[in-house]
Protein backbone atom coordinates (compact mmCIF):
# COMPACT_ATOMS: atom_id res chain seq x y z
CA UNK A 1 0.00 0.00 0.00
CA UNK A 2 1.74 3.18 -0.86
CA UNK A 3 0.50 6.71 0.40
CA UNK A 4 -0.34 8.94 -2.67
CA UNK A 5 0.93 12.64 -2.52
CA UNK A 6 -0.55 15.00 0.04
CA UNK A 7 -1.75 12.16 2.05
CA UNK A 8 -0.42 11.66 5.82
CA UNK A 9 0.38 8.93 7.99
CA UNK A 10 -2.11 7.97 10.69
CA UNK A 11 -0.97 8.82 14.35
CA UNK A 12 0.07 6.57 16.66
CA UNK A 13 -1.21 7.59 19.92
CA UNK A 14 -0.24 4.63 22.40
CA UNK A 15 2.37 5.15 24.58
CA UNK A 16 4.77 2.20 25.68
CA UNK A 17 4.23 1.65 29.46
CA UNK A 18 6.51 -1.83 29.79
CA UNK A 19 9.79 0.31 29.58
CA UNK A 20 8.37 2.64 32.01
CA UNK A 21 7.10 -0.15 34.52
CA UNK A 22 10.63 -1.76 34.26
CA UNK A 23 12.27 1.38 35.72
CA UNK A 24 9.67 1.46 38.18
CA UNK A 25 9.99 -1.67 39.61
CA UNK A 26 13.78 -1.52 39.43
CA UNK A 27 13.59 1.95 41.74
CA UNK A 28 10.72 0.46 44.31
CA UNK A 29 13.70 -2.41 44.42
CA UNK A 30 16.37 -0.11 45.34
CA UNK A 31 14.67 1.87 47.55
CA UNK A 32 13.25 -1.20 49.57
CA UNK A 33 17.27 -2.13 49.71
CA UNK A 34 18.30 1.43 50.77
CA UNK A 35 15.58 2.29 53.05
CA UNK A 36 16.70 0.40 56.07
CA UNK A 37 20.03 1.38 55.64
CA UNK A 38 19.24 4.65 55.90
CA UNK A 39 17.88 4.74 59.29
CA UNK A 40 20.74 5.45 60.85
CA UNK A 41 22.07 6.36 64.23
CA UNK A 42 24.55 4.71 66.24
CA UNK A 43 23.78 1.14 67.70
CA UNK A 44 24.04 0.62 71.47
CA UNK A 45 22.25 -1.88 73.42
CA UNK A 46 20.30 0.33 75.85
CA UNK A 47 19.38 -1.08 79.36
CA UNK A 48 16.08 -2.49 80.05
CA UNK A 49 13.32 -0.81 82.10
CA UNK A 50 10.06 -0.07 83.30
CA UNK A 51 8.94 2.70 81.44
CA UNK A 52 6.36 4.38 79.69
CA UNK A 53 6.91 4.84 76.11
CA UNK A 54 7.40 8.08 74.84
CA UNK A 55 5.83 9.95 71.78
CA UNK A 56 8.68 10.52 69.18
CA UNK A 57 9.60 14.18 69.03
CA UNK A 58 12.66 15.76 66.94
CA UNK A 59 14.94 16.64 70.06
CA UNK A 60 18.55 16.32 69.84
CA UNK A 61 19.95 12.89 70.30
CA UNK A 62 22.99 12.11 72.56
CA UNK A 63 24.56 8.77 72.39
CA UNK A 64 27.39 7.78 74.39
CA UNK A 65 28.32 4.22 72.99
CA UNK A 66 30.07 0.83 74.75
CA UNK A 67 33.82 2.48 74.20
CA UNK A 68 32.74 5.64 75.49
CA UNK A 69 32.77 7.51 72.41
CA UNK A 70 30.06 10.19 72.54
CA UNK A 71 27.59 11.25 69.50
CA UNK A 72 25.16 14.29 69.23
CA UNK A 73 22.67 12.96 66.86
CA UNK A 74 25.78 11.11 64.64
CA UNK A 75 28.77 13.88 65.14
CA UNK A 76 31.24 11.80 66.51
CA UNK A 77 33.01 13.91 69.91
CA UNK A 78 35.45 13.33 72.63
CA UNK A 79 34.65 14.37 75.77
CA UNK A 80 36.20 17.38 75.87
CA UNK A 81 34.81 18.94 72.65
CA UNK A 82 31.57 17.64 73.85
CA UNK A 83 31.86 19.86 76.68
CA UNK A 84 32.49 23.03 75.00
CA UNK A 85 30.37 22.31 72.37
CA UNK A 86 27.33 21.29 73.84
CA UNK A 87 26.03 24.41 74.90
CA UNK A 88 25.96 25.96 71.43
CA UNK A 89 24.25 23.23 70.61
CA UNK A 90 21.69 22.67 72.85
CA UNK A 91 20.82 26.41 72.49
CA UNK A 92 19.90 25.65 68.69
CA UNK A 93 18.26 22.31 68.70
CA UNK A 94 16.77 21.84 72.45
CA UNK A 95 14.04 23.25 71.87
CA UNK A 96 11.75 19.88 71.36
CA UNK A 97 14.05 17.98 74.31
CA UNK A 98 17.66 16.11 74.78
CA UNK A 99 17.60 12.46 74.75
CA UNK A 100 20.48 11.04 76.35
CA UNK A 101 21.32 7.03 75.11
CA UNK A 102 24.05 5.54 76.75
CA UNK A 103 25.12 1.59 75.88
CA UNK A 104 24.46 -0.51 79.01
CA UNK A 105 28.13 -1.25 79.45
CA UNK A 106 29.30 1.96 79.81
CA UNK A 107 30.60 3.15 83.13
CA UNK A 108 27.96 4.72 85.46
CA UNK A 109 30.77 7.87 86.16
CA UNK A 110 30.63 8.61 82.25
CA UNK A 111 26.97 9.22 81.98
CA UNK A 112 27.03 10.89 85.15
CA UNK A 113 29.50 12.96 83.30
CA UNK A 114 27.79 13.55 79.96
CA UNK A 115 24.29 14.07 82.13
CA UNK A 116 26.37 17.18 84.29
CA UNK A 117 27.52 18.66 81.01
CA UNK A 118 23.97 18.86 79.70
CA UNK A 119 22.56 20.29 83.09
CA UNK A 120 25.18 22.82 83.04
CA UNK A 121 24.49 23.85 80.18
CA UNK A 122 21.02 24.63 81.43
CA UNK A 123 19.20 22.09 79.06
CA UNK A 124 16.27 21.70 81.63
CA UNK A 125 14.60 18.48 79.71
CA UNK A 126 16.98 16.02 79.31
CA UNK A 127 15.44 12.14 78.85
CA UNK A 128 16.72 8.88 79.39
CA UNK A 129 16.36 6.53 76.75
CA UNK A 130 16.13 2.66 77.47
CA UNK A 131 14.21 -0.41 76.30
CA UNK A 132 10.82 -1.75 77.66
CA UNK A 133 10.60 -3.90 80.15
CA UNK A 134 8.08 -7.31 79.82
CA UNK A 135 6.12 -6.15 83.13
CA UNK A 136 4.31 -9.79 83.36
CA UNK A 137 7.72 -12.28 83.62
CA UNK A 138 9.96 -9.46 84.39
CA UNK A 139 12.05 -10.31 81.20
CA UNK A 140 13.13 -8.15 78.66
CA UNK A 141 12.16 -8.16 75.17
Amino acid sequence: MRRRRGERTPLNAEINVVSLIDVMMLLMVIFMITAPIMQGGVDVSLPKAEAQPLEPKSGLVVTVDRTGTIFVDETKLTYNEFRASFGALASKRAKDGVYLRADQGVPYGLVVRVLAVMRNTGTPNVGLVAEPEDIATGAAK
